[in-house]
């Protein structure tokens, strides 16, 4: 017989059963904890912390996305506490990586007040935009490292293990072992990559291309090309206006 758990949210009695996260918890009571990088089809590792909560009687804030309830747990999750630990998440995103495909966390960063201007000499992490397949490109001075791609590429979904992370630190990316181009990995261009970022990161061909300027006469053109056997890759000489 399953265990039920109780405990407050908000203020809010909730009974759940046991093993369910705060997250899942909260979401039972009409309760929204902002996500980024929590995914339903992947295993949570709670990477970017913006779903943290403030339990009672814990030290450090708590990401909802992976602590289990336990009884008589009371847990607030927009205490001033919160609010202010999310907004600095917010604003050291802005400040090292590129969000203008990521409507989700702009939207978030206008809900938190966040100045995207507070850290002004950081540096931002820039990378040269990879266009090695016929089927996505890959901009990573936009992803955020929330581990998405690399999941469900492996046993969240795919089992291919085509992509990981490289390197350390600030230098820490997403990439192919060794380095190599995607049509040279275990890469099978199921999708489902792409289909999980949340930033634009990872971005179809076609619509890449229709954002840099190409005409969908143009981009066929270019694809009839690829089929009688030219390069992929394709270099864009001009921007949207």
């Amino acid at each position: 017989m399953t265990e039920i758990i109780s405990l407050t949210i908000d203020s809010i009695p909730v009974s759940v059963p046991s093993g369910f996260t705060i997250l899942k918890a909260a979401e039972t009571v009409g309760i929204q904890i902002p996500t980024i990088c929590f995914h339903e089809a992947c295993t949570s590792n709670a990477l970017c912390r913006i779903c943290v909560v403030e339990v009672e009687g814990a030290r450090t804030l708590i990401p909802a996305c992976v602590a289990q309830v336990s009884e008589g747990m009371i847990v607030q999750t927009h205490s001033d506490r919160v609010q202010r630990a999310r907004r600095t998440i917010l604003e050291m995103l802005s400040s090292t990586v590129d969000l203008t495909d990521s409507p989700e966390i702009l939207a978030m960063m206008n809900d938190y007040h966040a100045d995207p201007e507070r850290f002004p000499e950081s540096n931002p992490r820039e990378f040269d935009l990879l266009d090695d397949n016929p089927m996505y490109v890959r901009d990573y001075s936009k992803c955020i490292l929330c581990w998405r791609c690399v999941q469900v590429c492996a046993e969240d979904a795919q089992y291919t293990h085509a992509i990981n992370f490289s390197q350390r630190g600030f230098d820490t990316r997403i990439d192919t072992f060794y380095h190599i181009t995607l049509p040279e990995t275990t890469c099978v261009f199921c999708g489902q990559c792409v289909a999980v970022c949340p930033t634009g990161a990872l971005k179809p061909k076609r619509q890449w291309l229709l954002e840099t300027g190409y005409s969908p006469i143009e981009i066929m053109s270019l694809t009839r090309s690829k089929r009688n056997g030219n390069k992929s890759r394709i270099q864009p000489e001009r921007k949207l206006p």
